[in-house]
């Protein structure tokens, strides 16, 4: 590090140090500048150095060191005021306002110190004719701290009345602070709309809409606007992190992920912070940054997981548990030792009522990975009131009513009373007991639950029941075909067939179970038809993972015709003894349904997909008729992708809609995120990008909680992060994206997700102005594309990338990577996208020192080729959008010439560039004018820059004529006399802004002509 050896050299380190990220690194920096500055005998060099090293204690967790330097200051302005210029006798009066708010945050600092500071503050105030603006705001600041809620009110009353002067604080701090006073005072709509500015990006200044952020976060969950609590925090959470003075907004963060089910992310962030833990140097923010600590851990012992280890104070290991207790008490001692010096219990109430309080939303997803740490709810059993003990015959009666009405749960209920009978001393079930728990047990095994299937049928034989024996043995054929052996199934399925025939006829049994065996059957013979028509043709997705690009087959109506029709045949046989009986037993209708569906997938098979679609529909209604909605989410699902195959996209987006609502609380979360996912992609391509990402959030959320946030909740991130981009959501779109990134794959997703969700990621980067980070995705996305066959978006993204080194400062990375897009873009013919890339280089080397040569030579190089192009295009089209581009050159190249004059040319030097300047421009006119109205605007531009050229080289006359004859062609354009355009509208903007440019023009040519 060069040493300080004069002021300019002082004023450049201290400006560098200034751009350094908050920290001690920073501090020390400042004190080695001071030191630096004390060598050089110069009083006003001490000062800035003693200006520069208390702004960065304030910005950092070391404020209560800015109160040394800050009585240094105000001992050397006492003493020789003289030694201060303007600015920084402004400045030692602005931070008063830091040094006042900073007493409050020591416990040390004695209230009577802080009242006899606030009294100076207005006095010296006074003396300088300030506005008492600012000393009514820090006595607001004073009496909210210490619970003088009236004298806050008064106090907040005459701030506001007060004149704005330049001792008050930023718009955007003080609509921040009188939001604040809303939000306290219970007013959360009011402090909403105050904040609604800054919030907006009206205002803002170096920590705010940082802290306007983070404050909105439990006023907006409070009045239930979900939606911007969200996007709230992915925002303002992206603007804290690197600033080490923000921990109480980073603490708000934490507490609306504890208050909204997110605690497995407040865990994630508690662990990128561990300096929060223990930084001291302001106690006010770790009392409320403790505070939000053990509100998060009580919220994980409360779920069960107080054995957890979680992120805490270094120096030893942490369980949940054991923090909750550890937070509370250093929050609370701290909040003590303020009520201690204010003279109040109001401090320690306030801390108590945040640890307290309790969740807001049950879960609001947020779109980025975070799986919910809270274990498995216990299943409820019923016990007898008596004894305690599992009340078996309520059980029994309860699993009965759910499998004799096909309800959800009813598996798990007769598991519930084989466990139950199994803990009962003495009980003896009866055969029929035994069978339904053995059959229910056996439809939960799939493919291995076939022996028990043949054990329930001898227990239902035993019970007297010889159909509801014959249906489990179909049941058990039907799961040996399942795992494959359709053959043996046909054969082990025909004795029940033949059987339960000859008793229904005889009647020996009933309908359901006639209905079930031949259910069994026509299953059986399905599986052997999709076997036919190749593997997997014509069978549905697993369930709840259908997606848009699954129909019924990849090898429709390849199967055998004889085997087909014999299915078809099973099928209407089912719906042929159901038939017009459905309606008196709920098994039936699911019979008949099923059996709908099936002839949709037979259709399917032999290739007619509109008669599958409209069978599909069919059996989906039957099931919703039936009462029983959760059965026709398969087919709801299969009918989406029958239609999007079709094209039918209203149809498809009914159907999923459908499937959702159907499917309900039954739905299970894999298959809820897939219906959302595939949701997300229609409306998206019908162009609502907001539904879209609704859709695509809620995916993202189902596919955590399904356990597959790496594989499908990355797919909906990465779309989450599409759409939220589309929006223009920069910040929030940059938040899910790069959580999406870790979990892509090449193997899982393909490199073209990855790719894309990198170049989204740099454009969001970009919007952000985070421009080194943008050229870094840019190049990372490039590297990947550079491998495949079509090279145009590898050279798009080197392209991109450097426009992003640009604008970082890198010019010479830029430059090699515009020209690594230039070398890509000759090779694939693109001359639009080489001419810009030389454009693009010769603007970098304008920038370089003596880099005025090259920057020409590069330039005209660009206007040879595009002249080349234009002159060889295939078509007229091509051709004018060469000449186009040729016109966009020579004005680039004028513009170009006239700012490589340096201010300290002499005038025959810059007269000659700017010669050489209007020349390319008007020939640039000319170019637009070749081409008529469509290059009107850029015509008009042209004579307009051709006009403020001319008025530099002493032409105000000639500049007038061309700018009267601007505002001649726009003659009869809206808004200036003649006819009537759309005033929001990009022509009717276009005519604004060249008409106020021209009448400009105007202007200055009077001024600088000869009276």
């Amino acid at each position: 590090m060069s040493e300080i050896t004069d002021f300019d050299a002082l004023r450049r380190a201290m400006a560098e140090n200034s751009e350094q990220p908050e920290g001690p690194a920073r501090n020390a920096r400042a004190e080695e500048l001071l030191a630096a500055a004390e060598k050089l005998n110069i009083p006003l060099a001490v000062i800035e150095a003693l200006g520069h090293q208390l702004k960065v204690y304030n910005y950092s967790s070391e404020k209560a060191r800015m109160f040394v330097p800050f009585a240094r200051l105000l001992r050397m302005w006492d003493e020789r005021p003289d030694d201060f210029d303007e600015y920084e006798t402004h400045t030692l009066h602005w931070v008063f306002k830091w040094v006042s708010s900073g007493m409050l945050d020591q416990p040390h600092i004695p209230l009577a110190s802080i009242e006899k500071w606030l009294g100076e503050m207005e006095h010296r105030y006074r003396l300088a004719g300030h506005s008492e603006r600012a000393v009514r705001s820090a006595e607001h600041s004073v009496a909210a701290h210490v619970g003088d809620l009236a004298r806050a009110e008064r106090a907040y009353a005459a701030w506001l009345a007060a004149d704005r002067d330049g001792m008050a604080d930023c718009h955007a701090c003080e609509l921040h602070g009188q939001g604040w006073w809303h939000a306290e005072r219970g007013r959360d709509a009011e402090a909403l709309e105050l904040w609604r500015p800054v919030l907006e990006g009206e205002y803002a200044c170096a920590h705010e809409p940082h802290a306007a952020l983070a404050s909105s976060l439990m006023p907006l969950l409070r009045l239930g606007r979900l939606d911007e609590a969200r996007a709230n925090h992915l925002r303002g959470l992206r603007l804290v992190r690197a600033m080490e003075s923000m921990r109480g907004a980073y603490a708000e963060h934490v507490e609306f992920c504890a208050l909204t089910g997110n605690e497995a992310r407040g865990l994630e962030l508690l662990a990128e912070r561990p300096a929060y833990f223990t930084d001291d140097g302001q106690p006010q923010s770790r009392l409320g940054f403790m505070s939000v600590v053990a509100l998060l851990m009580d919220r994980l012992t409360g779920l069960g997981l107080g054995d957890r280890q979680v992120p805490g104070p270094a120096g030893r290991e942490w369980t949940a548990g054991e923090l909750a207790t550890h937070a509370r008490a250093e929050a609370l001692a701290l909040a003590a030792r303020f009520d201690e010096r204010n003279g109040t219990t109001y401090v320690s109430e306030r801390a108590r009522a945040r640890m307290e309080q309790r969740p807001l939303v049950e879960r609001l997803p947020l779109g980025v990975r975070s799986v919910r740490p809270v274990p498995p709810p216990a299943p409820e059993v019923v016990t007898a009131a008596a004894t305690g003990q599992p009340d078996l015959p309520a059980l029994l009666a309860a699993a009965r009513r759910l499998s004799d009405n096909l309800r959800p749960g009813a598996v798990e209920a007769w598991a519930a009373v084989a466990e139950a009978a199994e803990g009962v001393a003495g009980v003896d079930l009866d055969p029929r007991d035994r069978a339904e728990i053995a059959d229910h047990e056996a439809m939960g095994l799939g493919p291995e639950g076939a022996a028990l299937f043949e054990r329930a049928a001898e227990l239902y034989a035993a019970a007297g029941d010889p159909g509801e024996a014959l249906a489990a043995r179909a049941r058990a054929a039907y799961v040996r075909a399942l795992g494959g052996d359709v053959d043996a199934a046909l054969a082990a399925v025909s004795g029940p067939y033949d059987e339960i025939l000859a008793l229904y006829a005889a009647g020996d049994t009933g309908i359901r179970q006639t209905a079930s065996v031949l259910m069994g059957r026509a299953r059986i013979q399905m599986r052997r038809a999709h076997e036919a028509g190749g593997p997997g043709a014509g069978e549905g997705p697993a369930e709840g993972a259908a997606g848009p690009d699954t129909v019924l087959g990849e090898s429709m109506g390849s199967g055998s015709e004889a085997v087909l029709t014999e299915a078809e045949a099973a099928v209407r046989e089912v719906l042929a003894l159901v038939g017009g009986r459905d309606g008196e037993d709920v098994r039936l209708a699911a019979r008949a349904a099923e059996a709908q569906a099936m002839l949709a997938e037979l259709a399917g098979l032999r290739g007619d997909l509109k008669a599958a679609a409209g069978l599909f529909a069919r059996g989906a209604a039957a099931f919703v008729a039936a009462g029983l909605p959760w059965f026709a989410v398969e087919y709801e699902a299969r009918l989406a992708s029958l239609a999007h195959h079709l094209g039918d996209m209203a149809e498809a987006e009914r159907a999923l809609r459908a499937a959702l609502e159907h499917g309900g609380a039954q739905l299970e979360a894999t298959g809820r995120a897939q219906l959302h996912l595939q949701l997300a992609e229609l409306t998206g391509d019908r162009g609502d990008a907001v539904e879209a990402a609704q859709h695509a959030l809620e995916a993202s959320h189902w596919a955590d909680e399904a356990g597959e946030g790496a594989t499908l909740g990355a797919w909906a991130r990465q779309q989450l992060g599409g759409f939220l981009l589309r929006q223009g959501r920069w910040a929030e779109a940059a938040e899910v994206l790069e959580s999406a990134l870790p979990d892509l794959t090449a193997e899982t997703h393909g490199d073209g997700a990855i790719v894309q969700t990198q170049w989204w990621l740099g454009d969001c980067l970009s919007e952000l102005g985070e421009h080194r980070a943008a050229a870094e995705r840019r190049l990372q996305a490039a590297e990947i594309a550079r491998h495949w066959p079509e090279q145009h978006d590898h050279a798009t993204l080197a392209h991109l990338a450097g426009e992003s080194l640009g604008q970082a400062g890198l010019a010479d990375e830029a430059d090699r990577a515009y020209a690594r897009a230039g070398d890509l873009w000759r090779e694939l013919g693109n001359v639009q996208g080489l001419i810009r890339s030389v454009r693009a280089r010769a603007w970098l080397a304008l920038r370089a020192q003596e880099g005025v040569e090259e920057a020409r030579a590069l330039m005209a190089e660009a206007v040879r080729e595009c002249e080349a192009a234009r002159d060889t295009a295939a078509d007229a089209e091509s051709r004018q959008q060469l000449v186009a581009e040729l016109g966009h050159t020579h004005r680039q190249f004028g513009d170009l010439l006239a700012r490589s004059v340096s201010d300290g040319a002499d005038d025959a030097s810059a007269g000659a560039v700017f010669e050489e300047a209007l020349s390319q421009v008007l020939r640039s006119a000319e170019v637009f004018a070749s081409l008529g109205d469509a290059a009107l605007h850029s015509r008009t531009g042209a004579e307009l820059a051709a006009g403020r050229l001319e008025a530099d080289l002493g032409r105000p006359a000639d500049a007038a004529a061309r700018a009267s004859a601007v505002l001649a062609t726009y003659d009869g354009y809206g808004g200036y006399g003649g006819t009537e355009t759309d005033d929001g509208d990009a022509d009717g903007e276009a005519v604004r802004a060249r008409r106020a440019e021209a009448e400009q023009i105007l202007r200055l040519a009077e001024e600088e002509q000869p009276d």
